[in-house]
């Protein structure tokens, strides 16, 4: 007998037998005495670097695009603060120009091995010159090579292709350093709610949802 696609939800025995270290990391009640999301966001942010297998800073951004038309996409936070959540790309991609055409977002992470979630929502704002200059600067020099070959979004014929403006755009700055192209920028998105999600068995499992209120926070406990 093959097994299920999906397989059914957990016993008893199983979550005591394969869940017990992360359910029991989960039921810390402190955290509904917190008084704002970022503080426990970092936290949580700093257990997924131990125990996620790679980039624990990976989230989902979801846009809407200028015909009204939802898109979601892995992408990677890169900073984080009581102003908000940053990412960068290109302004000329498909998510750049939803960005533009509606200036709000949502983001999702999901840390499978700490069985937690977090969800974002607000405006969007874009990052400042001087911060998206000292981004782009710490990236590695091919992953800047390749910000100025690739016509992201667009389509392409071949990988060849890709290879080839990757060559281009390598002789072109062999002297010398790689500045930012005008159109790689990002943006950081400021929260307007902040979910965290926590797994307890059986479907239990908690939420905390904080709403920003004035220049502070207002915060929910709400039902699974």
């Amino acid at each position: 007998m093959t097994a299920p696609v999906i397989p059914p939800s957990p016993t008893r025995e199983e979550y005591a037998e394969q869940y017990a270290a992360a359910l029991a990391a989960n039921g810390d009640e402190t955290i509904f005495e917190r008084a704002e999301p970022v503080g426990l966001f970092l936290e949580w942010l700093a257990d997924a670097r131990t125990t996620e297998p790679n980039d624990a800073n990976a989230m989902a951004l979801a846009t809407v695009d200028a015909a009204g038309l939802p898109d979601a996409r892995m992408v990677l936070l890169k900073d984080v603060d009581p102003r908000g959540f940053t990412f960068y790309s290109n302004r000329e991609s498909a998510k750049g120009e939803a960005l533009a055409a509606h200036p709000s977002a949502a983001l999702l992470f999901h840390w499978k091995s700490l069985r937690r979630q977090v969800r974002v929502r607000g405006a969007i704002e874009p990052v400042s010159e001087a911060e998206a200059d000292a981004y782009f600067a710490s990236r590695a020099r091919e992953s800047r090579i390749g910000a100025w070959a690739s016509d992201q979004s667009r389509p392409l014929d071949s990988r060849e292709t890709l290879e080839l403006a990757v060559a281009r755009e390598g002789a072109r700055f062999a002297d010398g350093d790689v500045p930012r192209p005008e159109r790689w920028t990002g943006w950081r998105v400021i929260p307007d709610s902040v979910e965290f999600w926590r797994d307890r068995p059986f479907r239990l499992h908690d939420r905390l949802r904080f709403d920003r209120a004035g220049t502070g926070w207002a915060k929910t406990r709400l039902w699974p």
